[in-house]
This record gives structure tokens, C-alpha cells and sequence, in this order.
């Protein structure tokens, strides 16, 4: 069995010519658990929707390793709450890739549900309808619905957002129990003391991939200003970015060298200006 689970290469991705996320490159290793952080509008959402296949890369490519079963939560925004559901169905939506749109379910597929319920504090809640859910309740069942998945690789966009702070550390030692399992889990996540407590990785994205590695060095505050100027220097109009082959990481440490990782990020050093736009 191979180490990565993941590998991107070279990957641009972006909506109407104009990328998003360009010239990311890295291997995200079987049993890893990494956060991507960046400022709004940096790429982190365009990012998952390309992996899970979403959005096609406008070039370069991103490979799931044959065989890996994937498990996709998107932001809460995304979700129809109006849709007359019960929580019960919402959870069992998990279980498509098994059973099929028109599979019938069975009493063990029910039993699983109710377990998964269970495991996120939402034990007889079935049948509560999900337009009466909190946005915290809502979340929990979301990350129920993962459960049932039983997948390899778990992509979580935002799972900490408007929810109260019972249930950050509730769904913070699920995502930590599903690492011990040794699934290959990536978060976005807003909060940097939340990356820095508890996750061993991360990827900082200003639409390029500014630092990818150990949280302690990719949070760096050189490579946080790093970001910070990168996005602000950033125009909607900016044309198709070339890569610079003769750049360098930022704070001279690539992950490869530094921590024994396959990741490798690129980051240019020359100013990008609003004039050129990339």
C-alpha cells in the first residue's frame, strides 16, 4: 500500500478563466490530519470542491488514490434547511454510495444510523424534522451522516462555523478519534489557536500555496504576513498565473526537508502587484 492518499500536481483550479487556487503541488499522506487556513476568498472552499471532483482543475491535476472511499461535508450555507426532512433521512444520505438512490434500506443500515446518532449526541433525534435543528444540532448530524460513510479520506469545509463551543469539542474529538483510526482527514478551518492545539498539519493558501507542513512552522508569523500581503494584492481580473520555477519556499524550509514529508508547496518570492495581478 502506498503513503499518500492524495497528491496534487501542480493544480490550478478557478471559475470563468480566472484560478483560485493555482500551482499547488504535494502528497497528503495516508493517515494525516492537516488544516487548510487562509483569509476568505483564498481558495480553502475551491480547494475541496476540486478534490471530491466538483470543479475540474483548469490545469494540472489532483489524484485520489484508487480504492479510497471519500467523505464530503460542505459548509452548512450550502444546505437547503428548508427541504422537508427529517434527520433520520439527512444521516442516511451517508449511505447512497453503499446502497444506491433507490436502494432499500435495511435494519442494519437503520441500526447504523441510530449508532452514528448516538456517537455525535444525538441519540432519539430520528425524526425531528431538520428546519428545527440548531445550528449546532445541524452539525452534529451532519458529521453523523460521515460516519456512516466509513470513508478513507474525510474533507470537512468549515465545520466550526456559528455552532457553540460544547460542540467544537465534541466534533474536535470525533475528527481526533477518526485520525486514531487513522483515516486521512482535511479541515478548513478559521480559527488558528484551534489549528495550533490540535492539528498536526497545515496548509495556508492566498490562492497559492504560501507554506505546507507541521502547524508550528507553516503558522509562522512570516508566512501569515506572507499570506496577508499575497491576498490583498490580489485582483478578481488577474490573469492566468505562469508558474517561477526559480522560487523558493517561504522562510527558506520546504516540508519535504524539514519534517520527512512528500508535501512540497510552492511560493514565489517576487512581488505580486496589483498591476500584474498574479
Amino acid at each position: 500500500m502506498t503513503d499518500q492518499c492524495l497528491t496534487f500536481r501542480d493544480l490550478t483550479l478557478g471559475y470563468r478563466s480566472h484560478p483560485a487556487v493555482h500551482h499547488l503541488s504535494g502528497v497528503v499522506e495516508r493517515g494525516s490530519l492537516t488544516a487548510v487556513v487562509g483569509a476568505n476568498g483564498s481558495g480553502k472552499s475551491t480547494l475541496m470542491k476540486g478534490i471530491v471532483g466538483v470543479l475540474k482543475p483548469m490545469s494540472g491535476s489532483v489524484v485520489v488514490e484508487k480504492g479510497v472511499r471519500v467523505a464530503y461535508l460542505p459548509q452548512q450555507s450550502e444546505l437547503d434547511r428548508s427541504f422537508p426532512a427529517r434527520v433520520i433521512d439527512l444521516v442516511s444520505l451517508g449511505l447512497w454510495p453503499k446502497r444506491g438512490l433507490l436502494g432499500r434500506f435495511t435494519a442494519e443500515d437503520r441500526e447504523q444510523v441510530s449508532r452514528a446518532l448516538m456517537g455525535v449526541g444525538l441519540g432519539g433525534f430520528e425524526k425531528r424534522p431538520i428546519d428545527s435543528l440548531s445550528g449546532g444540532q445541524l452539525q452534529r448530524a451532519l458529521f453523523a451522516r460521515v460516519l456512516v460513510q466509513d470513508a478513507d479520506l474525510i474533507l470537512l469545509d468549515e465545520p466550526f462555523n456559528a455552532i457553540d463551543a460544547k460542540t467544537v469539542g465534541d466534533l474536535i474529538a470525533l475528527i481526533k478519534r477518526w485520525h486514531g483510526e487513522k483515516r486521512t482527514i482535511m479541515v478548513v478551518v478559521h480559527d488558528l489557536d484551534l489549528v495550533r492545539e490540535h492539528f498536526p498539519e497545515t496548509l495556508l493558501l492566498a490562492r497559492k500555496p504560501i507554506a505546507w507542513g507541521a502547524s508550528k512552522e507553516t503558522l509562522r508569523a512570516e508566512n501569515l504576513l506572507h499570506a496577508r500581503q499575497f491576498h490583498e494584492a490580489w485582483t478578481e481580473s488577474a490573469p492566468w498565473c505562469e508558474d517561477d520555477a526559480q522560487s523558493s519556499p517561504t522562510g527558506g524550509h520546504s516540508h519535504d526537508h524539514a519534517h520527512d514529508h512528500k508535501h512540497h508547496a510552492h511560493n514565489d518570492d517576487h512581488d505580486h502587484s496589483r498591476s500584474s495581478g498574479a
